[in-house]
């Protein structure tokens, strides 16, 4: 019985280790195995990001396409999540009648030294948002476009078409120290405007879901004469873009830190146009980012301007949106998803516009899923923009029995705000889906905005 009991101990004191060596083998295998497969995804070159783009936004309805975001970020990733070149392409449609094309490029490798973006973009609207201009000088009335109210006119009342098309190229290279960088580049920029086809909107339609064919308020300005012969088709607004960039962010797709600050010009002589117009326009954007808990919390605000300073800008001209940065599909302002949030597109139009955003953002989830590091985060804010010069609106051709009231008002400009938040999902730090609600305070602002799109605001 002792041989036994003896031979039973050797048996566990042999087995005990072996065991434990083995499963400490098949632990360092696994741990071997995880990490040859992060090196051989970290050896990937490329990166990238298909999306079925069915969208939504208040400014242009459903949003129904795809989109892809392709990354270089060459074997290794030394630079991640930064990236050697960038490619971004959109194909999608809208329900209000639009359609956009769009093929961007961002490198700072493509040439030594210098930071390179281009972009070809195509913009279709059948039905974008005109309410005159000089913000709240221009009297908005929704009962008019609200089919279900007793003075209802017509949905497309305060609606215009629109073709739009950019080529354009920047360049960006250092300026004296690391953070401050010189802006150079040109555009070819080709605007066709129109009033809403009613009868192409009508095509097929029951009658009593027919629009009614009336004026609306983009063919009430051209026969007062508010709007010009020579402007009111577009026109071709060939320009050179010089301006000056600081920036210090720490990441650019949603920074936690640092300042992007930056003052364009853009020169738009009429000898590399139509010869229509000649005007020299200035934006300036500052942006600064607080960290109030690291990788989580943050606080940031925006303060711009965008001013004609010199010549005389066509009215199509006045809402397009400079940036050293022109990756997005939505160029128009005052008002929507890329100025202030929650009051009408183009609701704020004037030869001088200023408008601030102020916004607490607070990722609260960060994980891995698919091979991709994610994170969720929340954001609430307040918007204001308002007219700061007005654009000379001359009234002598509107006829006597007009009631001006109803389209003019005589009272001052003043700030229009906003309030609202949202929720943003990001994909490799660099893809950023977005969904934003805005509420206008003014009810001469609309209502209620809801956005949903790609990335941060800014």
């Amino acid at each position: 019985m002792k041989q036994h009991i003896t031979s039973l101990i050797l048996a566990i004191l042999i087995f005990i280790p072996a065991t434990a060596y083995l499963q400490n083998q098949s632990d360092s295998l696994k741990l071997q195995k995880k990490e040859e497969r992060k090196e051989k995804k970290m050896k990937k070159a490329w990166g990238w990001v298909p999306f079925p783009s069915v969208l939504y936004n208040t400014d242009i309805g459903l949003q129904f396409g795809g989109l892809v975001n392709i990354y270089n970020y060459k074997k290794n990733r030394p630079i991640y999540p930064d990236y050697y070149h960038k490619l971004y392409a959109e194909v999608s449609f809208t329900t209000k009648g639009g359609s956009i094309f769009q093929v961007f490029y961002d490198s700072r490798y493509l040439i030594r030294n210098i930071r390179t973006t281009a972009d070809v973009t195509y913009l279709t609207e059948q039905a974008l948002d005109f309410y005159g201009f000089n913000g709240y000088k221009s009297v908005y009335d929704h009962a008019w476009e609200d089919d279900r109210d007793p003075a209802y006119v017509s949905r497309m009342f305060y609606r215009q078409e629109r073709k739009f098309l950019r080529v354009a190229a920047d360049f960006q290279g250092k300026f004296f120290t690391e953070h401050l960088r010189w802006l150079a580049g040109l555009a070819y920029l080709q605007i066709s405007t129109d009033s809403v086809d009613i009868a192409r909107l009508n095509k097929g339609k029951k009658e009593e879901k027919k629009l009614p064919d009336t004026s609306g308020l983009f063919s009430l300005y051209e026969r007062w004469n508010i709007l010009s012969p020579k402007e009111r088709d577009g026109g071709m607004n060939n320009y050179v873009k010089l301006g000056l960039v600081f920036d210090t962010r720490d990441n650019e797709p949603c920074p936690m830190k640092g300042i992007w600050s930056e003052a364009i010009f853009i020169l738009s002589p009429g000898f590399i146009g139509d010869g229509k117009y000649s005007f020299l326009r200035l934006a300036i954007n500052h942006r600064q980012y607080f960290t109030l808990a690291r990788d989580h919390l943050s606080f940031v605000y925006r303060i711009g301007y965008l001013g004609t300073i010199a010549g005389k800008a066509p009215y199509y001209v006045l809402p397009y949106q400079i940036s050293s940065y022109a990756l997005t599909t939505t160029i128009d302002g005052i008002g929507g998803s890329q100025t202030v949030r929650g009051i009408l597109r183009n609701r704020v139009v004037g030869d001088g516009m200023a408008w601030l955003n102020a916004e607490f953002r607070w990722k609260f989830w960060y994980f891995r899923f698919l091979g991709s590091d994610w994170y969720m985060a929340a954001n609430v804010y307040g918007d204001a923009g308002m007219v700061v010069q007005d654009r000379l609106v001359d009234l002598q051709d509107v006829p006597a029995f007009i009631n001006r009231a109803d389209y003019f008002s005589d009272g001052p400009e003043y700030p229009h705000i906003t309030v609202g938040g949202g929720l943003h999902l990001a994909v490799d730090r660099n893809t950023v889906f977005a969904a934003e609600i805005g509420k206008a305070i003014n009810k001469q602002d609309g209502n209620i905005g809801i956005y949903v799109g790609i990335g941060w605001l800014f």
